[in-house]
């Protein structure tokens, strides 16, 4: 398995190491349950170097992303983040992704499951193009800071005024000297930032962290987090089956700009839908909907299927997404969750489950 540049940090310090997508990582350190609680209330630090981080620059490298992204790159601005996808000829989600516009290039932050896959995506659709691409991952360390007190926690650190930065914007700036790209982004419905610096500095950094009072939080809580704030996870509410126009991303979906790989499949769907649509499930007992459970009208009908569950510690109750065909998907309506051969009732709720005060934008 790969290793980021905080794996040993984590294995001596309690750290639950499984296999994710091919590199060791923590689950956990103490319970999903505390640091969980510790991003919602306070702020917790995740190590991220397992998303791919790939660099683009060239004279047509932002022709070439429009090529490849579903959203509008020409259009971002200069320290601007957009959120995007990759699609395959027939719409299908090859990945979601972030796409950075930096001083002079473009950063493309994908799914570490991904990236491999995404590498021969690019590689076979680049000829005509004049654009270099480069991998940056193994090269550098991803820390995520989550949480109230994030920019309390960060700010000693670095050189510029966290306070004044909007969200989904980036700054490449310092910390102690240290280059560092920062954004403020992330995938818990919380406040924080994502630094990127190079891999020799990421344990100090991480330790800097740690020392300041931000909790150490594993991939568990990521997920329950991330469920939380509805955020698709790939695998999950994504894959190649899917579009983004049914995965309700069309916000990252920009069908009038550039003609991107997947666009005619997409202005397809949209001006005949697939009848599905990816929706909230709060369930009236504890017992937690997994993935492939399937939903059940009051009549017996089958209409859809769970994508993601989990008990959420911030609501003390079992929710769940999951795609349901459109005339069973409006908020309010009770269904059923067949769970184990046991039905349980269940009601469709608004996304997100769980929604903080935004910072600026």
């Amino acid at each position: 398995m790969l290793h980021t540049p905080l794996h040993d940090w984590h294995a001596a310090h309690g750290g639950r190491m499984v296999d994710f997508a091919g590199w060791h990582m923590p689950v956990q350190y103490t319970s999903i349950t505390e640091e969980h609680g510790a991003v919602r209330n306070d702020v917790g630090v995740f190590d991220i170097s397992h998303m791919g981080r790939l660099r683009f620059d060239g004279e047509d490298a932002c022709r070439f992303l429009d090529r490849l992204l579903t959203n509008h790159v020409e259009a971002v601005k200069p320290g601007r983040i957009r959120y995007s996808l990759v699609c395959n000829q027939d719409g299908g989600i090859l990945d979601d992704v972030l796409i950075y516009r930096l001083a002079d290039e473009y950063l493309l932050v994908v799914n570490a499951s991904n990236r491999e896959k995404l590498l021969a995506w690019i590689k076979d659709h680049e000829t005509g193009f004049d654009v270099t691409r480069r991998d940056t991952t193994a090269d550098t360390c991803m820390i995520a800071v989550q949480g109230p007190r994030a920019v309390e926690i960060l700010a000693p650190l670095v050189s510029v005024d966290l306070t004044a930065m909007k969200y989904y914007n980036s700054v490449e700036s310092g910390i102690e000297g240290e280059a560092a790209l920062i954004s403020r982004t992330g995938y818990t419905g919380e406040d924080g930032f994502e630094i990127i610096v190079d891999a020799s500095q990421g344990s100090p950094l991480w330790q800097k962290l740690v020392d300041a009072g931000a909790r150490p939080c594993g991939l568990g809580c990521r997920d329950t987090l991330r469920l939380e704030a509805a955020m698709p996870l790939y695998g999950h509410e994504l894959d190649e089956s899917i579009d983004p126009l049914t995965a309700g991303l069309a916000f990252g979906v920009k069908l009038d700009a550039a003609d991107f790989i997947g666009r005619d499949a997409l202005l397809a769907v949209r001006d005949n839908p697939t009848g599905r649509e990816r929706v909230g499930l709060m369930l009236a007992g504890k017992r937690i909907a997994r993935e492939g459970a399937e939903l059940v009208s009051k009549s017996g009908e089958p209409v859809g299927t769970v994508t993601s569950g989990t008990f959420s510690p911030t609501l003390g109750k079992s929710i769940a997404m999951a795609y349901i065909h459109t005339s069973h998907a409006r908020p309010g309506t009770e269904i059923e969750v067949d769970i184990r051969g046991k039905r349980e009732p269940a009601t469709l709720v608004p996304l997100p489950f769980y929604k903080r005060e935004s910072p600026p934008s």
